[in-house]
């Protein structure tokens, strides 16, 4: 039942906007109780959280205006319209919908109250449907009831808003001209969060912000590093600053799961599944894209997990990301894969292209290129090898195709896109002529070459497994672990020969490594072979330019490995998969191991990223030409840290020196003051040097007994 209070604050609002509630059937109508949902305050002080959300216990109810006036024998389906509307966007209450009616004409009044769940549902629902138009005479007009007391203070005149001095906000990139050139990274370990510089020099992390309970799941930082995002059974929210990390924007999205932000950072993708009431029915899916900085919803989409779940499996059937963006920092395009479609939308309307989807018969996989607006797709056999397989490239907008190679006997696909833009390589495992075995070849496309050429490559032994591929970033060259045995070989390739002519070769092998992973440097020429899991964190620092090792190492029981964005240092975390050894260790570029954090329930490790450089090609060129002239300065100030981290040392070996002559000298005067007892037990003897003592032994005998026994004489 609705509390008094409640009922009186409801009816004074309603009055004062000229609303007439006297047909309204109250003892229906239940609000809940003040309260948190579980969720602990996203604030540091829970007396300065927002009135409306923890203090108002009306703020998950909505009234909507414009509605039809109908008579009384249809009313029931006039409610059936607006609970289909309303019941797709959240849980409304049990008799949390009314519609009252005019006492005189038995007519409802134009108007209704819906109560949510939760007072986010009751936000989405204001802010999908306000303006929603129901036909050509009833335009949704909706608002939250929290709002009358704003309307109430409305003056009756107008009069031009006052203005106000402009105050810039905060500098959201202010992290990016640390002086020191650091990079900062994210950890979750327990319930804190914590973020933190790398302080290499110093051999040790430098704190920045650190709280508790900061996430429910997960955090995740955005494309270009500009935001840190935590998710809430409400939704997401997005956080940023120099070290304050204040709160910038919410995403109502109840129970979500998986978020994604797009290559530019304009947007945000949320994510939640719901199990269905009936076993029979699948999951449902709900899925918005949000405006990164305004926070509105730009376009929603639900349906099943089937319709979403084309191409493989993940969350509840569904590959994430669900959306792919095209390359680029203007987030223009993304598209996801249906059944026989490929779906692209574009964002200045959140439309089809050209309002229709590109049919591809089969289509399985597809992925953008990096840099530009380029759709690699992939279709497998048909009709039992009477239709190969294909891969094309499709440009947008004008959705041409580019190139398309035919694939046969093909067993399975898989596409990697050089990072920038320039190569595709598609891994193409095919059965051989009996069909009881694959063999593994690589077709590579030459993206920015005139008519896109493609070579072929096959390695040495074709049987060989492929167990890993990855292309040098900012490079030509590429590398391959295959093989059947325990320890693999490691394979590198050139896209250019010696005379940068246009055909693959290949540099080198390595034999018998304990590898399964790789990975490269963000700037190119050094990759760490990885052998995690099985191989238990074998790490070997290899110099692709000179074809040597620089380093091998281990991080026993590694799960995660991740270079941070400038190439100079590396990451090797131990996370709450295995319960001992969790934590994390940071390497130079070279191998050399800098620093060992160790924490209990490890979970995140996350580098900051850096958004691109401003920087010509040719300045950077000139740059590392010149780059002696730079080096001065900051060979000054590695000698200057040395020089601090010696006399650290030295003030550290000090500082246990002098503790260990405080513990001698006192065990000294306890020594001395002992003196008179160890005296006395000496029998008056003054010295306690053992030297000058004569020791003798002595044997005294104690006669204990006599015992007389007659023995029997024998015969």
């Amino acid at each position: 039942m609705m509390g008094d209070m409640a009922l009186e604050d409801i009816t004074s609002r309603a009055t004062a906007l000229g609303i007439d509630l006297s047909q309204v059937d109250w003892s229906s109508i239940r609000l809940p109780p003040n309260e948190d949902f579980g969720i602990i305050s996203d604030d540091d002080d829970i007396k300065n959280q927002d009135a409306l959300e923890f203090d108002d216990e009306l703020n998950n109810i909505i009234v909507v205006d414009n509605l039809p006036i109908v008579p009384k024998e249809k009313f029931d389906k006039l409610e059936g319209v607006i609970r289909k509307i309303y019941g797709q966007i959240g849980v409304i209450k049990e008799n949390g919908l009314w519609m009252p009616i005019d006492p005189n004409t038995q007519k409802t009044l134009g108007y209704c109250f819906i109560e949510y769940n939760l007072p986010q549902e009751a936000e989405v629902a204001r802010e999908k449907t306000n303006n929603y138009k129901l036909d050509r005479s009833h335009i949704f007009a909706v608002n939250m009831f929290d709002d009358i007391e704003k309307f109430m203070k409305v003056p009756d005149e107008w009069a031009p808003p006052e203005s106000k001095p402009y105050e810039p906000g905060e500098n959201l990139q202010q992290w990016l001209a640390d002086e020191k050139a650091r990079d900062q990274f994210v950890i979750r370990a327990g319930n804190d969060t914590e973020v933190l510089w790398n302080d290499a020099r110093h051999m040790k992390p430098d704190p920045v912000y650190k709280r508790s309970f900061w996430t429910e799941s997960f955090v995740q930082w955005s494309s270009l590093g500009t935001y840190l995002a935590t998710v809430h059974r409400q939704g997401a929210a997005v956080w940023g600053g120099a070290s304050s990390f204040n709160r910038l924007m919410r995403y109502a999205h109840p129970q979500v799961k998986l978020i994604d932000f797009s290559p530019g950072e304009r947007f945000l993708v949320t994510y939640s599944s719901h199990e269905p009431s009936n076993p029979r029915d699948t999951h449902r899916v709900a899925l918005n894209i949000f405006d990164v900085r305004t926070g509105k919803v730009m376009r929603d989409f639900k349906g099943s997990a089937d319709e979403f779940a084309i191409g493989g499996t993940g969350v509840t059937g569904v590959v994430w990301p669900i959306f792919r963006w095209a390359g680029g920092k203007d987030d223009k395009y993304f598209a996801r894969i249906g059944k026989n479609i490929i779906s692209v939308y574009e964002t200045e309307t959140f439309s089809l292209v050209d309002k229709k989807s590109i049919k591809v018969e089969n289509v399985v996989d597809f992925s953008w290129s990096p840099t530009d607006s380029i759709l690699a797709l992939y279709v497998p056999e048909l009709g039992g090898g009477n239709q190969p397989a294909r891969v094309s490239l499709i440009q947008l907008p004008g959705k041409e195709e580019l190139r398309q190679k035919n694939l046969f006997s093909v067993s399975d696909c898989k596409m990697y896109w050089q990072n920038n833009g320039e190569y595709l390589a598609v891994k193409v495992d095919r059965y051989t002529k009996t069909k009881k075995s694959t063999y593994t070849g690589f077709e590579l496309f030459r993206i920015k070459e005139r008519d896109i050429p493609i070579e072929v490559l096959e390695l040495e032994n074709k049987n060989d497994k492929i167990i890993a591929f990855a292309w040098e970033p900012k490079g030509h060259r590429f590398a391959v672990i295959h093989g059947d045995g325990p320890r693999p070989d490691v394979s590198f390739y050139s896209m250019r020969t010696a005379h940068n002519t246009g055909r693959v070769s290949k540099l080198t092998t390595l034999k018998a490594k304990q590898a399964n992973a790789l990975f490269w440097s963000p700037a190119g020429r050094f990759i760490i072979l990885a052998g995690l899991k099985g191989f238990n964190g074998q790490l070997e620092f290899f110099n692709v330019d000179d074809l040597e090792t620089m380093a091998t190492a281990e991080h026993f029981m590694a799960t995660d490995i991740e270079w941070d964005p400038t190439g100079r240092y590396v990451a090797t975390s131990v996370t709450s998969v295995h319960e001992m050894e969790n934590g994390f260790n940071i390497w130079s570029f070279n191998g050399k191991l800098l620093y060992r954090i160790l924490k209990d329930h490890f979970f995140q490790f996350l580098w900051r990223p850096r958004p691109p450089s401003f920087l010509s090609a040719e300045k950077e060129e000139e740059i590392a030409k010149n780059l002696k002239k730079y080096t001065k300065k900051y060979e000054a100030e590695d000698q200057d840290v040395s020089m601090l981290l010696s006399e650290q040392d030295r003030e550290k070996r000090k500082t246990l020196k002098d503790e260990w002559d405080r513990w001698v000298n006192e065990w000294k005067r306890y020594h001395e003051e002992e003196k008179l007892e160890r005296q006395k037990l000496r029998d008056g003897e003054v010295s306690d040097e053992e030297e000058e003592y004569e020791a003798k032994v002595v044997e005294v005998e104690e006669l204990l007994n006599v015992t007389e026994e007659i023995v029997p004489e024998q015969d």
